[in-house]
């Protein structure tokens, strides 16, 4: 519960309070009709009312300690000359558990209640079990009341504060989607505009040449004309690359795979320790294969420094004859791969990475078992190095060989 919506019920029962302090002190002081009676209670309620309009006393613990001593002190006084002023113990309970700590404030309300006891006894009051029964039971009430209050107010808050970091976290899951959702855009049009408008202009590039060979001489207004569509071509194909360039992740704009993960160990925040390594030697890859393992590493060091509770990680990116591969290990609580299924609201990590790496023909596997850590492992199948496609091309799934893809684009 925000702590402001309770201003105005607070604000109640500090009115609430002052006036019963004020009936009381009157009670006492007409029940008694001694000029001592009098006295002590107008000095009683002129140290509550100074105290209570005192900013100090609501903002310092100091301050409202010894202003608690100097209106206990002159109720005991008050107690000594006038036996009703034993009914101010009541707001007196309240006063002690709400201004002092549960260490003090508990003997402080018993030793009230005793005070109130021995001062019915000394007025020589005929004897009742309610004389003992009444304050003793009236500070019962007042600490079962204040510390039950107390209680549900930390509660309220506690549910509060969760609220808040639920919103928080939809609002970060939110953006984070959202970004996701960009990226694999900007990767899809990439992809796209490669795999169709470039080589499409390339193609058209060659085929203009060769129109162009083929000419009869005596044709120059054929010819200007093929000039000026070959130049167009290629002006639009220095274009498409260029938006091929733009829509490429940033993190592998600034270099190569292995310094993007290297990078992203860097920036894993606060968790498990990440270490990357390299193994083999490294060579070109297709841009798809850059971007799949990249996600797949940023996806899996998030579940770990997310769900983990791990104090190690690491990343390995590994170059073999015929393929690469990616593991992320690391040291954390685990659970069963066997049984796991994504839950209800979530859980759509590890069937992304999985859907990523088949889609490019390679394989996805999760090793884990609760307290002993977790493995994810993808690879993907590498060409031989006569027909291994350039850097900037797509993945071969349905599209031209790429040996011819790169004829192409250096005719052009």
């Amino acid at each position: 519960m925000d702590p402001r919506s309770l201003t105005p019920v607070l604000r109640v029962l500090r009115v609430c309070l002052h006036l019963l302090v004020a009936g009381l002190l009157a009670l006492a002081a007409l029940r008694a009709a001694t000029p001592a009676a009098v006295t002590a209670a107008a000095c009683t309620g002129a140290v509550y009312a100074v105290g209570s309009s005192l900013r100090p006393v609501r903002e310092s613990r100091p301050a409202a300690t010894l202003w608690l001593g100097v209106l206990t002190a002159a109720w005991l006084v008050l107690l000594a000359v006038a036996p009703d002023g034993l009914w101010l113990a009541f707001p007196l309970y309240f006063l002690h558990l709400h201004l002092l700590p549960v260490r003090w404030s508990l003997p402080a309300v018993a030793a009230t209640a005793g005070a109130a006891i021995m001062s019915y006894v000394r007025h020589g009051a005929p004897f009742s079990p309610g004389a003992f029964i009444g304050p003793l039971l009236g500070a019962a009430v007042a600490v079962a009341t204040v510390l039950g209050y107390q209680a549900l107010y930390r509660e309220s808050e506690r549910h509060r504060r969760l609220v808040e970091e639920l919103t928080s976290t939809r609002a970060e899951l939110a953006a984070a989607e959202r970004h996701a959702g960009t990226l694999a855009e900007r990767e899809r049009l990439a992809r796209e505009i490669h795999d169709t408008l470039a080589q499409g202009l390339s193609s058209i590039q060659l085929l203009l040449r060769a129109a162009e060979r083929a000419l009869p001489d005596g044709s120059p207004v054929a010819a200007g004309h093929i000039e000026r569509a070959r130049r167009t071509a290629q002006d639009n194909l220095a274009e498409a690359r260029r938006f091929v360039r733009a829509l490429t992740p940033a993190d592998l704009e600034r270099g190569s795979l292995a310094a993007a993960l290297e990078r992203l160990c860097g920036t894993a925040g606060p968790g498990p320790r990440v270490r990357f390594s390299v193994s083999g030697t490294p060579v070109p890859l297709p841009t798809p294969y850059e971007v799949a393992l990249l996600r797949i590493a940023q996806s899996a060091l998030a579940n770990t420094v997310r769900h983990a509770g791990a104090g190690r990680a690491e990343i390995t990116l590994t170059f073999m004859d015929a393929s690469v591969t990616l593991d992320v290990v690391d040291d954390g609580t685990g659970f069963d791969a066997r049984s796991w299924t994504p839950s209800p609201g979530g859980g759509f990590g590890l069937p992304a990475m999985r859907s990523r790496a088949e889609s490019l023909g390679g394989t996805f596997t999760v090793e884990s078992a609760p307290g002993q850590g977790t493995a994810v492992a993808v690879a993907l199948p590498l060409r031989t190095p006569a027909s291994r496609p350039d850097p900037g091309a797509s993945h071969p799934s349905g599209t031209a060989p790429v040996t011819t893809t790169v004829r192409t684009e250096e005719a052009a």
